[in-house]
């Protein structure tokens, strides 16, 4: 059931403590808010120099109140942080805000402050936010502990910043988005991202969860209470760059960035991922209309060629689908559109809508009944005509008429809607605040005044690619006796053991033991040095060894050159029809093991054909990420050539990266290339870097 934060949310009784008279300081106007709802609870203002604070008595200390208090919020100087702590504890406090900065943002001493007073909190049964946090706020249940207000609604605000907060509250007002909750997280000393998302996962008046996090503590924790929480959750989030790891040694570590980790993450436990404040706010407005559909072919209507068209494109950015309109559907069109209008999709009135206003009504449900749409982006002029009472340079008489042909236009819509299938609506108008707009967003239709926030907000309310792909987080594997051996041949037989197939090979550090091992097996072979990092690129590879006599001139040729003290003698592998594929697994500090599997061998950096996911990866899902490759038709063969086994090489990407989720010691684990034919797969090389 996760951690009980009621005392955090609906406590019995608040006290603010460094409450002030003076608008400078952050007690003053938390303690202003606290006041707001008066009837509600007890609130008891506290001063160490007594005397009045807005009017009211403030205590002197929190012992002075005489009574038990169960929420404390603590705005005070860090040198007095700790007593205040314990005073709380003192008085019976089952929860604590703490306002007060300088703990682990400060550095190492602030943090094993921040961590003593933690532990203290955790043994005396009661729950922290923060410290440096910007307080808290709950408006089903009017607290307020935060200096601001914030509009009521179902949206649950977890943010790490409070401008942001506040600029997210701003670009929600046009929409009536409202919040149920908004906490700032603070430093998460006791009370993390993931309490509170699987907190408000449970709060029936929340439905949506809205975070922006810079420090997700245990991401992998906070995918998995996302993938559970039964709502919809978006994300915010910074530091997602595109640098490299500067100590990767293999093209796993080198490939994988952190926005690499927080898209899979995302993409796996069917999180909303966005870029900006106001894509979160699209977003929410979009889910906030309560509809969803599986499906994502979209229908684009519009009055106008150059907005159909532009909206065609965002739509198809947004990964939806803008499918041409089947034969039944572009014939029922015809019976409610003019001549000239367009139907094949986009679907365009082509002027229609000057004429007859009620044709957005008729186009709009014939679309919505449609069985192969599944939903409707509208876009243009829609609004034009109540905003303006001489319409397209009408006079006013005509601007009137257009106007309230518009207006029952857009009831019309809603009626639509009610009555016919649950499919989503988004509409794009230059005239977003017009009367008749506004019919539509009061009926739950977002409406949007660009293009490109439209087609977001539809895609979230879509089975768009992405979203599509949610498979939840896997679990981890239970920790595996640790890599005794990391060379090479170390690697290959820990891989080997989990059924993941090589060809023969042996290591070898002198002549004798060269000839021994080609005895063994026939060539032709191939000839590898070992402890080389990146051999190929260091001349550390030779293949295509016909016979004993070649393999011995490449051996003394690279020991010559390159001095290494082993070396791998292997069968060659019978390249025909087959096609190189990467399989890695790089350990994430925040959300564990990340695989990535793409098109492998020497030109995978070049070519960064790549995609990623939580680790264990399953075959199934191994499958899917490999078909939804840039180059995923050389997999089903081209030009002639025979499609290679696609199972076969998402049951091996699914082994390794079993096994490397079960070693929490291997930084990073790559076998490449892992040689997929029509017959089957073969791994070819692998290394394995400790942490």
């Amino acid at each position: 059931m996760g951690r009980d934060l009621t005392a955090l949310f609906d406590p019995r009784s608040v006290a603010v403590v460094g409450a002030s008279d003076d608008p400078a300081k952050y007690g003053h106007a938390v303690a202003a808010q606290a006041l707001r709802a008066p009837d509600r609870r007890p609130v008891h203002l506290v001063n160490r120099r007594g005397g009045t604070v807005l009017g009211r008595t403030a205590a002197t200390s929190l012992t002075a109140v005489g009574e038990p208090v169960d929420l404390v919020v603590i705005s005070v100087p860090g040198a007095g942080f700790e007593a205040a702590v314990d005073e709380a504890l003192s008085c019976g406090a089952k929860a604590i805000v703490a306002i007060t900065a300088g703990f682990a943002e400060a550095g190492p001493a602030g943090l094993a402050r921040q961590r003593a007073v933690a532990d203290r909190v955790r043994a005396a049964g009661a729950v922290l936010v923060g410290p440096n946090c910007l307080g808290i706020a709950d408006n089903t249940t009017e607290l307020y502990l935060a200096s601001d207000r914030f509009a009521p609604g179902g949206v649950a605000l977890l943010s790490q910043s409070g401008n942001l907060a506040l600029e997210l509250q701003l670009r929600g007002e046009p929409h009536g988005l409202g919040f149920s909750r908004f906490v700032s997280l603070g430093n998460q000393a006791d009370v993390t991202l993931v309490d509170l998302v699987e907190d408000c996962a449970r709060h029936e008046a929340t439905s949506a969860i809205a975070v922006y996090a810079e420090d997700f503590g245990d991401g992998r924790a906070f995918a998995a209470a996302a993938a559970a929480a039964g709502k919809p959750v978006v994300l915010l989030t910074a530091g997602r760059g595109t640098a490299s790891a500067r100590s990767a040694q293999s093209h796993t570590g080198a490939l994988t960035t952190s926005a690499d980790v927080v898209a899979a993450a995302c993409r796996d436990a069917g999180v909303e991922l966005v870029r900006t404040p106001r894509e979160m706010i699209v977003v929410l407005a979009g889910l906030g209309a309560g509809v969803r559909t599986p499906g994502r072919r979209t229908a684009v209507f519009t009055d106008g060629g150059g907005h159909g068209a532009v909206a065609a494109d965002a739509a198809e950015d947004a990964g939806l689908d803008v499918p041409e309109l089947g034969g039944p559907t572009q014939d029922r069109l015809r019976t409610v559109l003019w001549e000239q209008s367009s139907v094949a999709n986009p679907v365009d009135l082509a002027g229609m809508g000057e004429q007859r206003p009620l044709s957005y009504a008729d186009t709009v449900g014939a679309l919505l009944a449609a069985d192969e749409v599944d939903a409707v982006l509208m876009t243009g002029y829609f609004g034009g005509y109540a905003a303006s009472e001489g319409g397209l340079g009408g006079g006013p008489a005509g601007g009137s008429v257009l106007a309230e042909g518009e207006a029952r236009a857009a009831k019309e819509i809603v009626a639509h809607l009610a009555s016919g299938a649950a499919k989503p609506l988004v509409v794009q108008s230059m005239y977003p605040g017009s009367p008749s707009c506004r019919v539509l967003a009061e009926a739950g239709v977002p409406v949007f005044d660009a293009t490109e926030d439209a087609a977001r907000a539809l895609a979230a309310m879509t089975g768009r690619r992405g979203a599509a792909d949610a498979v939840g987080v896997p679990p981890l594997p239970g920790a595996a006796a640790p890599l005794a051996d990391p060379g090479y041949h170390g690697v290959r037989a820990l891989l080997d053991a989990a059924g993941v197939p090589f060809p023969a090979a042996r290591e070898i550090t002198d002549e004798a033991g060269l000839l021994a091992a080609a005895a063994e097996f026939d060539g032709p072979y191939v000839l590898k040095a070992l402890h080389v990092l990146h051999k190929s690129d260091a001349g550390g590879v030779a293949l295509r060894l016909a016979d004993r006599d070649a393999l011995l001139a490449a051996y003394r040729e690279m020991r010559a050159r390159l001095g290494a003290p082993a070396y791998s003698v292997e069968a060659m592998a019978d390249l025909t029809d087959g096609i190189e594929l990467i399989v890695g697994v790089n350990q994430d500090p925040r959300f564990g093991p990340i695989a990535l599997v793409g098109l492998g061998g020497v030109l995978t950096e070049s070519l960064r054909d790549v995609a990623f996911a939580l680790a264990p990866v399953p075959a199934r899902r191994a499958e899917a990420l490999l078909r939804g490759l840039r180059s995923a038709a050389l997999l089903d063969g081209v030009r002639g050539r025979p499609a290679v086994d696609v199972a076969a090489a998402a049951a091996v990407v699914e082994r390794i990266t079993t096994v490397a989720a079960a070693h929490p010691e291997i930084a990073e684990l790559e076998v490449n290339p892992l040689l997929v034919r029509p017959d089957g797969a073969l791994a070819l090389d692998a290394r394995a870097v400790l942490r």
